[in-house]
């Protein structure tokens, strides 16, 4: 159970349990009970929307060459522990080969990496699963989405203004539901996808039970490279800046909107040079 379904269960005006004992019995701290998310400044928006655009240009960008460009293109002076708190806001991670020494692995859940020197030969052989920031007016939500890398074709995605595991896990139920299971999910090692509800989702008897989990780990790891998640990567530029960046979305509701419509063009209509420059559709059989 997601912290906000514990919140929702809680009763206020309970006559025999207090709110101390209610937050005891379901395991919820009180200060997760009490809190509440603090938004985003202008100016920290403004730098996010920054940020997001010199990734998506080169994803190798770390704090310090991040901090640089703000200061040189944009006259914005932020400092590298500024720059990496919005990066973990954003869920943004510099994609860099380094020499694999002694690495601490602190994921609950760890998982190989399955799709080196693997060939991918038909649909729904290898889905990848990502989250990516989108930038709003006056604020930002995030954008999950599950792609099939044989057709490119978009099998699952949704909006949300928080990163919960429920929330990707439903995105996850939803693909299953509709287009049946793939043989492999990819994807990185965010705390989304190494949590209890993540990892539930592949058990005996649950939607994916039988799929096989592969993990990107693209920070200190010198096995991983910048490619290893490059059809979901490409993706996000490809909505960013031919849709979402001409089309800033002021509410939740207009970024739904964006996002249905483009991604039925991407699915439906937009062809690609990489498979044969029919568009996803032609590729991917509706019944699983």
């Amino acid at each position: 159970m997601s912290a906000e379904e514990q919140r929702g269960l809680i009763d206020r005006e309970h006559r025999e349990l207090s709110i101390a004992e209610q937050c005891e019995l379901l395991g919820l701290p009180r200060s997760t009970l009490y809190y509440k998310p603090r938004p985003a400044s202008e100016d920290d928006l403004r730098i996010m929307r920054l940020m997001d655009e010199l990734h998506l240009e080169d994803p190798t960008r770390g704090t310090r060459r991040l901090s640089d460009e703000l200061e040189k293109e944009y006259g914005l002076l932020v400092g590298r522990d500024k720059v990496r708190t919005l990066m973990r806001r954003m869920r943004m991670a510099c994609v860099y080969r380094a020499p694999r020494t002694t690495v601490v692995d602190k994921t609950k859940y760890k998982h190989p990496y399955l799709l080196r020197g693997l060939r991918v030969e038909r649909a729904h052989q290898v889905w990848a699963i990502d989250i990516t920031y989108i930038p709003m007016q006056g604020g930002y939500m995030y954008l999950c989405a599950v792609i099939d890398l044989w057709s490119r074709y978009i099998v699952g995605w949704s909006v949300s203004n928080t990163m919960e595991a429920e929330w990707v896990c439903s995105v996850v139920r939803d693909a299953v539901r509709v287009h049946g299971r793939p043989g492999i999910i990819n994807s990185d090692q965010g705390s989304q996808f190494t949590s209890d509800e993540y990892q539930r989702l592949f058990k005996e008897g649950q939607p994916c039970e039988g799929v096989r989990i592969s993990m990107v780990r693209y920070i200190s790891d010198g096995k991983g490279r910048a490619i290893d998640n490059v059809f979901i990567e490409r993706f996000w530029r490809t909505i960013k800046h031919d849709h979402i960046y001409l089309n800033p979305p002021q509410t939740g509701t207009e970024l739904w909107e964006l996002c249905e419509w483009f991604i039925h063009y991407y699915n439906h209509r937009r062809r690609h040079s990489s498979i044969g420059k029919v568009p996803p559709v032609k590729r991917l059989p509706m019944a699983a």
